[in-house]
């Protein structure tokens, strides 16, 4: 092969890109254009959000199952949460699925300082969230209504009201722990959005993200009726 022949070769498009337009840099190589790879991440992200439905679905089925079976002590325990602050947490969250959505609107218009913005206070209302949850925690904790040997309920149906906290914790613990786990991907996120990485054909890890931010806190609209309103005015 002569060397203009074998600079050709070099030179020549990659495979699969349209209109012979060189491949763009956030093409992965096993994608034949940007929307294939958009659809393929989109899928991938759609049936991982369906297991962690399953995951909490089960825990939700656990849930009903015993309040149900024990409906006066888990009403009486349910009356020593603090709905107040479950109810800012609400607001907080609604508010950060409200960011979220402006971040990925901004990374489609290829706004960097607008998606590096709302990156930033989505993450900060995941902070604030977080921070309340932990007052809470630390509330119960001063209450002796964490599970287990030193567990201290000053009413009848102690162990209905353990069963209650045995959930409240394991339910809110793992999704505030996806609450963390979303921040850390946005944390992630925001090297690239700072250099400009995202525009209007390159976008797919915002929206991914989206998608698991909104997941998170439609999880949460489910738990805030479910723990904090089902004994308001029982104690």
């Amino acid at each position: 092969m002569s060397d203009r022949a074998h600079s050709a070769a070099f030179d020549a498009p990659a495979p699969g890109a349209p209109g012979g337009q060189p491949r763009p840099p956030a093409l992965q190589h096993h994608f034949d254009d940007m929307a294939q790879q958009s659809q393929a991440a989109g899928l991938g992200m759609w049936l991982f959000l369906a297991t962690e439905i399953m995951f909490f679905g089960g825990l939700f089925a656990g849930y009903t199952v015993y309040r149900w079976r024990f409906p006066e002590g888990f009403a009486s325990a349910s009356g020593h949460l603090d709905v107040r602050l479950g109810g800012i947490n609400t607001a907080v969250l609604i508010l950060s699925s409200l960011t979220m959505a402006l971040a990925v609107r901004a990374a489609q218009l290829g706004r960097r300082r607008a998606l590096l913005l709302f990156l930033l206070v989505t993450m900060a209302l995941g902070g604030v969230f977080l921070g309340i949850k932990a007052s809470e925690y630390g509330h119960k904790f001063e209450e002796g209504l964490l599970p287990g040997p030193g567990f201290a309920w000053p009413g009848p149906q102690a162990g209905a009201a353990e069963l209650f906290f045995g959930f409240y914790f394991t339910m809110t613990g793992i999704h505030a722990l996806h609450m963390v786990i979303g921040i850390g991907v946005l944390a992630v996120l925001l090297v690239p959005a700072r250099r400009g990485a995202y525009s209007g054909s390159y976008f797919a890890p915002i929206h991914l993200a989206g998608l698991y931010w909104h997941f998170v806190d439609i999880i949460w609209i489910f738990l805030f009726p479910l723990l904090y309103l089902f004994g308001q005015g029982v104690h």
